[in-house]
Order: C-alpha cells, then sequence, then structure tokens
C-alpha cells in the first residue's frame, strides 16, 4: 500500500500576498489537527466492481463534505486529469483511496492547496509516470494559482514562489474537465529560506468557514503607489529578519504589516483589527508578529515562547466581537513537504 502525504501550510506572512508560503507541522500526535492530507492507496482485486476503478473513503475533518465520486473528488478529478494529458483515459485498474484529512477546510490553512497537490501525486503514482516534483509543481499550479501555498505544500519549509506564465484556461473547473493536454513548463519559481528553529507557528483557528474566493472578492482592482511600495519593502526583508540569529522583534513585526489584502477583509473576521492594534511585541514577550493565516479566517501568530498566553490573548479578543469556539495549535514548519512512500496494511 502506498501513503501520499501532503502538509498544511499558511501564506502571505502579511505583506508577501501570494509570494510567501510556510508548510505546517504538528508538535505532537495528541493536537487536534494533524495538518496534514494522507492518502492511502490499496490495489484492488482485477475485477472487482468499482465505479470508475475507483473506491473512496473519507476520514477525519470535513469527511462529511467531501464527494466519494471519482468524478467530483477535487483529490480524483485532479489526478484524473493528470492522467488524461497523458493518454490514460481513467484509472488504470481498481484501487481504493482512502484520504484522511487533518486541514480544517475554509481555514486559510491550505486544504485545498494541498487536495491538488496530492492529486496530482496520486496521478503521477497510479500511472506510473515518473513525473519529477518540479513538473509535478506545473500541473499544480494549473488548477490551483497560488504558488504560495502550493509551493509550501509541494516541496515543504518557508518559501517565496512567483508566477512566469499565467497559465490558461482561465477557470480551474475547465482544465479539470475539459483539457487533455499537458501545462506549459516552467510555470514558476520558487525559493526556499532558512528560517530560525525557534520560530514557532501559533494558529488560532475560528469555527467558520470563509472561502478563498469570497476573501479575493474584497480586493480592489487597482492600489497606490504608496501602498504597493509599503509592502515590496516589507516582503522583502522578512524572510532575511526570520531566518537570523539573534531574531528582532521590533523589526520583524513592523515587516509583518500589510497594506495589499488585509485591510479590506477586516469585516469578514471580527475582532481580526483589535488584534492587529493589540497583539504587541512589547506586551507579548516570545510574539514577533501576527496577520491573517492566508486569506483568514485562522489567525497566525509567529512566536519563540508564551505560546499560550499569545493564543489565549487573541482568542479573548475574538470573542469579544464573536461568541464562537476557537481553537488554537502551536506548530512547525514542515520541511519535508509532499511525499510518497510505501506502508503496511
Amino acid at each position: 500500500m502506498k501513503r501520499i502525504r501532503v502538509p498544511a501550510s499558511t501564506a502571505n506572512l502579511g505583506p508577501g500576498f501570494d509570494v510567501l508560503g510556510l508548510a505546517l507541522k504538528a508538535t505532537s500526535a495528541s493536537q487536534k489537527f494533524s495538518v496534514c492530507l494522507e492518502l492511502y492507496i490499496e490495489q484492488l482485486p482485477e475485477g472487482s466492481s468499482v465505479s470508475g476503478n475507483c473506491e473512496i473513503i473519507c476520514k477525519g475533518e470535513g469527511a462529511g463534505t467531501f464527494s466519494t465520486a471519482c468524478e467530483e473528488n477535487l483529490v480524483t478529478k485532479v489526478a484524473l486529469y493528470v492522467l488524461r494529458s497523458h493518454g490514460i483515459r481513467g484509472f488504470p485498474s481498481p484501487v481504493r483511496i482512502t484520504m484522511v484529512s487533518g486541514i480544517p477546510s475554509c481555514r486559510g490553512l491550505g486544504s485545498s492547496a494541498a487536495a491538488v497537490v496530492a492529486g496530482v501525486m496520486l496521478g503521477n503514482e497510479i500511472g506510473h509516470l515518473n513525473l519529477s516534483k518540479e513538473r509535478m509543481f506545473d500541473y499544480c499550479l494549473v488548477v490551483e494559482r497560488h504558488p504560495d501555498n502550493v509551493g509550501a505544500a509541494c516541496y515543504g519549509g518557508f518559501i517565496g514562489a512567483f508566477m512566469k506564465l499565467q497559465a490558461p484556461p482561465s477557470e480551474p473547473s475547465e482544465t479539470l474537465s475539459n483539457s487533455l493536454d499537458e501545462p506549459p513548463r516552467d510555470i514558476a519559481s520558487y525559493h526556499q529560506f532558512p528560517l530560525n528553529t525557534d520560530v514557532k507557528m501559533v494558529v488560532i483557528i475560528p469555527d467558520f468557514h470563509l472561502a478563498t474566493t469570497d476573501a479575493r472578492g474584497r480586493l480592489p482592482q487597482k492600489y497606490s503607489l504608496e501602498d504597493a511600495v509599503f509592502n515590496a519593502q516589507r516582503c522583502s526583508l522578512l524572510p532575511g529578519l526570520l531566518g537570523e540569529t539573534p531574531l528582532n522583534p521590533a523589526k520583524i513585526s513592523e515587516a509583518m504589516r500589510d497594506r495589499l489584502h488585509q485591510p479590506y477583509r477586516m469585516d469578514l473576521i471580527p475582532g481580526f483589527e483589535r488584534v492587529l492594534q493589540t497583539m504587541e511585541h512589547e506586551v507579548y514577550p516570545g510574539l514577533l508578529g501576527v496577520c491573517l493565516s492566508g486569506a483568514g479566517p485562522s489567525i497566525l501568530a509567529l512566536a519563540t515562547s508564551n505560546f499560550e498566553r499569545i493564543a489565549e490573548a487573541v482568542c479573548s479578543i475574538l470573542r469579544e466581537a464573536q461568541d464562537i469556539r476557537y481553537d488554537w495549535q502551536v506548530l512547525e514548519v514542515d520541511h519535508d513537504g509532499a511525499t510518497c512512500c510505501d506502508v503496511l496494511n
């Protein structure tokens, strides 16, 4: 039996809109969210009566909301796209795929990016295509146009990425439904930055969903030169600041400020504006900076210590604005990225 494992990810880190990404890993097996997507691929006997030669079992976070139909589940739809682009019309032999999700969906933790990366790796494995990780990255970016999340999920670590080609077609659904063509090569570039090992990710996860499309819908079509320069200055310095020793909380907190996306999403996450105003490193020792995780609604605090105090302070502010449940976890950077290996049944 094969296992594909893809980590969750957080993106932007404040100023690095659609640029910076971090792969995430749970610090212990006892944490509520494993923050990864796992696929277990089991070959079934030839002649097994399985629709589309693919039986899907969904477990874990949001399992009841995921389709078990091969042509509808995002992971297997992506796998079929990869297969069809290589002249393979469907799953060549009967398989059972057990999907175990430990990534809360629609919370700004890269659940869709993880599903797309897992689907490309599944197609590569089922079709015996021997695609390189770089080529699989191209396939991922045709479907999911966020190189920050996809790059982190694919390669692991702390990454920066940019698109070199705007891969057609304009809608991912068209890619999955209609295209039989291989994607262009070398669609994007990425770079892995060193991250100080003391830096941990405190993620506060609210009990409500926020679709990325809704959050993107709040963004303007044009920005002022002043705001563009503001973000470019901070985004260019932040990776270096997070990799140096000793860390400088004052510089990092300033470098995590943003004017391109967070101000326009404030009303989608009640209490977030006050979090940015009150969570200061001078008041909370160990805190480096606070931002949205991706498009939200989860909130990311980078810190080196006092994790519980920082998390509970953020949760307290959020609860005053909206009386719902908030979970939080301390996470580490996942350096492995997406992997595929043999496991025992």
